[in-house]
C-alpha cells in the first residue's frame, strides 16, 4: 500500500470559497455574516470534485490512500477572530470528513485547528476532540504562525502550546507543522513562508528540550523539511555548540519529514541525509506546484517517480517510506487499516 501523508482539499466546490468570502465581508459588516448552515454542498458535488482530481491522479500515479486535510492556504488563521476561525475550521473539517465517508478506501481525514493570533491554544481543543472522536481523524495540522507571516506567537517549545501537545499525547496523534497564507509581502506563501516555517520549526525544537517533556510527541515537517536536510551539517554543529545530544537522539525519535520535494536530486539528498525511518511518502498533489517539468516531461509533484528512480533506496526502504513509517507515526491510521484487513 502507498500512503500519501500530505493531501489538501484544494479542489473543493466553488461554493466553499464563496461562503468564505462572504464570511470575510461579514467581519466588517455583521449584517452579511453567513451562517454555517447557509453553505450547501451536495455529496454529488463532493464526488465530482474528488473523482476528477485527486482520485484520478492517485490512480494514474499509483498511490492508494491520502491523509486529507483542509486546504492549507485557506486556513488563514490571521483573518478575523477566534469565532471566525472556529466556524471556518468546523466547516472545512466536516467537508474532509464527508470526503472520507464517500471514499473510505482512499481518504482519511486530518484536522485543521481553529487557531487565532494571540488566542490561547486551549480554545482549539473542542474542535480537535470532535474531529478525533466523531470524524475518526488520525492527526492534526498545527500552524506555528497564526499571524500569517509576522511570527508573533511563542516558539513551538513554549508552554503556550502545551495544551495542544497534551491532547496529542492523550490521543496518540501526530501534528504536521504547516503554516497558512502569508500576508507579509516579504514572504511568498508557498515559495518562502512554507519553507521558512519548516526550517524554523525544526530549529525551535533543536534549541529546546521539548521532547523531554513530551517523549512521545511526534511532528511531521512537510516539504522535505525545508532547508533542514540541505544544511544538516549546520544543524548538527549548532546542536553541538548548544550542548545538545546528537540529533539522532535529540530530535529523530520525534520529528519526521515528508517527500514533497519536486526533483530527483532533492529526493536523493533527503534520503541520503535523513534516516529512512524518518521519511514518509507524500506528494501534496494539486498543491503548490502543479505543472510539468520540461526537463523530464513529468509532473513536478509526481513524487513516487523519484522514490522509484532512487539508486539509494532498497525495496525494504521504499516499503517503509510508502507505508510502514506512516502506520508507525499515525497509530490511529494503522488501527483503522487493520480493522479493514490491511
Amino acid at each position: 500500500m502507498i500512503i500519501d501523508c500530505h493531501g489538501h482539499y484544494t479542489t473543493a466546490p466553488k461554493a466553499l470559497e464563496n461562503w468564505r468570502n462572504q464570511q470575510i465581508a461579514g467581519i466588517k459588516d455583521p449584517s452579511v455574516m453567513p451562517k454555517a448552515s447557509d453553505l450547501k454542498i451536495s455529496d454529488d458535488e463532493l464526488r465530482e470534485s474528488i473523482e476528477q482530481n485527486q482520485l484520478r491522479l492517485m490512480k494514474e500515479r499509483g498511490s492508494d490512500l491520502t491523509l486529507f486535510s483542509p486546504r492549507a492556504s485557506f486556513m488563514a488563521h490571521h483573518i478575523g477572530d477566534f469565532n471566525v476561525s472556529s466556524t471556518w475550521a468546523a466547516i472545512c473539517n466536516e467537508l474532509c470528513f464527508r470526503v472520507s465517508k464517500l471514499f473510505p478506501d482512499h481518504f482519511v481525514p486530518v484536522a485543521m485547528l481553529p487557531q487565532s493570533p494571540g488566542v490561547d491554544p486551549k480554545t482549539c481543543i473542542p474542535e480537535l476532540e470532535k474531529c478525533i472522536n466523531e470524524y475518526g481523524n488520525v492527526g492534526i495540522n498545527l500552524n506555528p504562525d497564526p499571524s500569517g507571516g509576522h511570527w508573533n506567537s511563542p516558539p513551538l517549545s513554549d508552554k503556550h502550546w502545551y495544551p495542544i501537545y497534551e491532547k496529542m499525547v492523550e490521543y496518540d496523534i501526530p501534528a504536521m507543522i504547516h503554516v497558512s497564507t502569508s500576508c507579509n509581502p516579504c514572504f511568498h506563501t508557498t515559495g518562502a513562508h512554507y519553507l521558512n516555517a519548516d526550517t524554523t520549526a525544526f530549529m525551535q525544537c533543536l534549541t529546546s528540550d521539548l521532547f523531554k517533556d513530551f517523549p512521545t510527541l511526534r511532528f511531521l515537517i512537510p516539504h522535505g523539511g525545508g532547508a533542514v536536510p540541505y544544511h544538516w551539517g549546520r544543524f548538527r554543529g549548532l546542536a553541538q555548540e548548544l550542548k545538545k545530544p546528537l540529533l539522532s537522539e535529540h530530535l529523530l525519535n520525534n520529528i519526521y519529514f515528508d517527500t514533497c520535494v519536486y526533483h530527483q536530486p532533492g529526493i536523493d539528498l533527503l534520503n541520503t541525509v535523513i534516516p529512512v525511518k524518518n521519511v514518509l511518502f507524500a506528494s501534496e498533489m494539486i498543491g503548490a506546484v502543479r505543472g510539468i517539468d520540461p526537463e523530464t516531461g513529468n509532473y513536478y509533484d509526481d513524487t513516487k517517480r523519484y522514490i522509484e528512480a532512487s539508486k539509494i533506496l532498497s525495496a525494504e526502504d521504499r516499503q517503509q517510506i510508502y507505508e510502514g513509517n506512516a502506520r508507525r507515526v499515525f497509530p490511529r491510521l494503522d488501527a483503522l487499516l487493520k480493522q479493514k484487513g490491511h
